[in-house]
């Protein structure tokens, strides 16, 4: 009896695991058709102007024999991420015992055990969630690769699909981003560069770190060494040999924020199957150069703003003697140009600075505004009579800028942001959008704020407010009382006040939205009622969920920068509402249209009340809080910035495009600081990216609208 109940209990475990693992591998692609991947054809993606900016498909990169990658740069990857790779047979089991004993010895996870064929399995089929079924999935067919597929196969396929950073798949894209040639022209010392950036893409990128993008090269040259593939000379030669990097196109990432908004978008109307291998040609409404201004607008403002904040402190430091003898890259700057260096000596009033293979100087007249320090814990410290050595010593790893690159290199000091931002401009009488940025940098934050991020506009909100008043019959010169009151709703009591803590009596409406007074505002919306507020907000294309009392006239609703840039192009465009546009149309494969937005125009606003808010909104601009997004041609729009400084708005407008800046933290409840109002934060980048984007625009004026006969 008891070797019954033994024999039935071996044979349910059995059934158990079996059933279990049949669970698990029963999902498991084949790899017949794994010699084919290159030749499926994913999404291109097109700007306005022809332009491709980008595709979405299974294998990106631009696909290359296995004979045309040098020996060297194979040996080099085997050297470093697989040295058993011609023995094994998928799974190292040496390898993997080799790791558990270095991790049981440093008591910490100092090594993994896959292979390059475990890391192809991973990269082609797999998610990269760490459990114990992926890694079974990933060790059987890793397997069931290497049966099939020599070994050359399996090196062509990995090193044509791993990631190398900065938008880098496989290896020829990558020599192109960082050396600027084809993968076949690489030297060894190239070659050595590019294998370590495997292990970690951001981590030791030359463009991020090229103190450790060295040091890892050196790890590669040494392996290489250890595993014969060459000699100690060899690797000497390598390290002493200059790399060429090539200039870093930022362009890389411009488009980005953008792309993951179509791609959304596409996969609301198709599969996945045939978004990544259906040969379908996507026709957007993006204009290059505008999202280019646009990104460099961003990123140039939210540094202004930060250092306005205050200096952190270096990023870190390293060691001199090592730093000093790191010399042989070779890097054309560009004036602009934005890098790490080491800061190799300092003086009160200068420091010398190494980035990117060059030395130059760091005047104190360049880096004032780092006397204003701030601490781990938020404090902020004013340094008087300020020198470099204050907050510089010989080794810091720093942020500089290109500021000449003639006979003397000269550096300004720089810092990333910890603020963010989100630019979003559209054509109004179309819908097309027509730049996105969604954020500092999509590298270091894929977070599409321009769309997703939503938070409180403040007085931005408030021309709709006015909108309804003028429809109510009000003109722009009738007054209204600003002066203390108090609302009371049961238990509590609200009192707005003015940005200044004034209060200026009988305004006329023009002059009391042009300063953008709270309290006649709400006195306003109070006199024309919410709900009329709500419905007109709705027409003008605001969807999102808005409250039902006066807080509502001062922004409180939680708006996306894209909702409420969209639905001041009701104002721009004669009162009619247009939905954003961002795809035009879609072709399949044969070329036939199967997608297409055209642009819808509803009215929303009366023209003649349109005109009016546009007319007064430009007052705004010219003597309002808005000023600094006066570019010298006809402008309408409106600052606004939330309670306690935690968002800076600026919304605005020609006849040929709208747009709007959001600056703020990610973290709501921190603040951008006491006087970083939207006319001084938003309205300059709004300012930057619009005389740019309009410099060869002919300059129009509004239009007033037809009178009807």
């Amino acid at each position: 009896m008891r070797l019954k109940i033994i024999a039935i209990s071996i044979l349910v475990l059995v059934a158990f695991v079996s059933g279990a693992a049949l669970a698990i591998l029963r999902d498991i692609p084949s790899v017949k058709d794994f010699g084919k991947i290159k030749n499926i054809q994913g999404t291109k993606v097109y700007a306005e102007d022809g332009t491709l900016i980008g595709e979405f498909k299974m294998q990106k990169g631009i696909y290359v024999p296995f004979l045309q990658i040098p020996k060297h740069l194979v040996n080099a990857v085997i050297a470093t991420e697989d040295s058993r790779f011609w023995k094994h047979k998928g799974i190292d089991y040496i390898g993997i015992a080799r790791a558990l004993i270095k991790d049981i010895l440093y008591l910490s996870i100092k090594e993994g055990g896959s292979t390059i064929t475990q890391q192809l399995a991973k990269i082609m089929f797999l998610t990269p969630e760490k459990t114990i079924s992926r890694k079974i999935k990933e060790a059987y067919l890793a397997i069931k690769i290497e049966r099939e597929l020599s070994k050359e196969k399996i090196l062509e396929l990995y090193l044509n699909n791993v990631y190398f950073g900065h938008g880098a798949y496989g290896v020829e894209m990558a020599s192109r981003i960082y050396f600027g040639k084809s993968v076949k022209d690489i030297n060894l010392a190239e070659a050595a560069m590019l294998a370590g950036l495997i292990k970690a893409p951001n981590l030791y990128s030359p463009y991020n770190d090229l103190v450790k993008a060295k040091q890892r090269q050196d790890v590669v040259l040494k392996r290489m060494e250890e595993e014969e593939f060459i000699t100690p000379q060899e690797r000497q030669r390598a390290l002493l040999q200059p790399i060429h990097l090539s200039s870093l196109r930022i362009s890389t990432e411009n488009y980005n924020y953008f792309l993951e908004y179509v791609r959304k978008e596409l996969e609301e109307n198709f599969d996945i199957e045939k978004i990544y291998k259906g040969n379908l040609r996507v026709y957007t409404t993006l204009d290059p150069k505008a999202q280019t201004i646009a990104q460099r607008a961003i990123q140039e403002g939210l540094r202004d703003v930060d250092k306005r904040v205050g200096w952190r402190g270096a990023i870190s430091k390293v060691s001199l003697k090592q730093e000093v003898e790191e010399r042989k890259v070779a890097f054309t700057p560009t004036v602009g140009d934005i890098a790490k260096g080491v800061v190799l000596s300092v003086s009160p009033t200068k420091a010398t600075v190494k980035t990117r293979g060059v030395v130059g100087t760091l005047s104190l007249q360049d880096a004032t505004w780092a006397s204003k320090i701030v601490d781990n814990s938020g404090k902020v410290k004013v340094i008087k009579n300020f020198k470099l050595t204050d907050i510089l010593a010989p080794g810091d790893v720093i942020w500089v800028k290109f500021k000449s690159v003639g006979k003397e290199i000269l550096f300004s000091l720089e810092q990333e942001p910890e603020i963010q931002g989100a630019l979003v401009a559209i054509e109004p009488s179309t819908g097309y959008i027509r730049a996105m940025v969604g954020g500092y940098s999509f590298q270091t934050s894929e977070f599409n704020r321009a769309v997703y991020s939503k938070r409180q506009p403040g007085s931005a909100f408030k021309p709709f407010v006015y909108a309804v008043a003028l429809q109510k019959g009000f003109k722009p010169e009738d007054t209204i009382l600003d002066e203390p009151i108090t609302y009371r709703t049961g238990f509590k009591e609200w009192s707005p006040s003015n940005y200044d803590g004034e209060f200026w009596g009988e305004i006329t409406l023009r002059k009391a939205l042009a300063y953008s007074r709270n309290v006649a505002t709400v006195k306003l919306a109070e006199s024309v009622g919410i709900i009329q507020i709500i419905e007109l907000a709705k027409k003008a294309g605001i969807v999102s969920q808005m409250p039902q009392d006066l807080t509502l006239a001062l922004g409180s609703v939680s708006l996306s920068p894209l909702e409420i840039t969209s639905a001041y192009a009701a104002f721009a465009n004669g009162g009619k509402k247009v939905k954003p546009i961002a795809i035009k149309y879609v072709t399949d494969s044969s070329g036939k249209i199967i997608l297409k937005n055209e642009p819808v125009l509803e009215d929303a606003i009366l023209p003649e009340i349109a005109f009016k808010i546009t007319n007064m909104l430009q007052d705004v601009v010219v003597y309002g809080t808005g000023t600094r997004a006066n570019i010298g041609r006809p402008i309408a729009g409106k600052t606004g910035t939330s309670n306690e400084f935690r968002d800076a708005w600026f919304i605005g407008y020609t006849p040929q495009l709208v747009a709007g800046v959001w600056v703020g933290y990610d973290d709501m409840r921190k603040s951008l600081g006491s006087g970083e109002a939207g006319g001084r934060v938003a309205a300059p980048i709004w300012a930057q990216f619009m005389k740019e984007v309009l410099e060869d625009k002919e300059i129009l004026d509004f239009p007033a609208p037809q009178p009807n006969i």
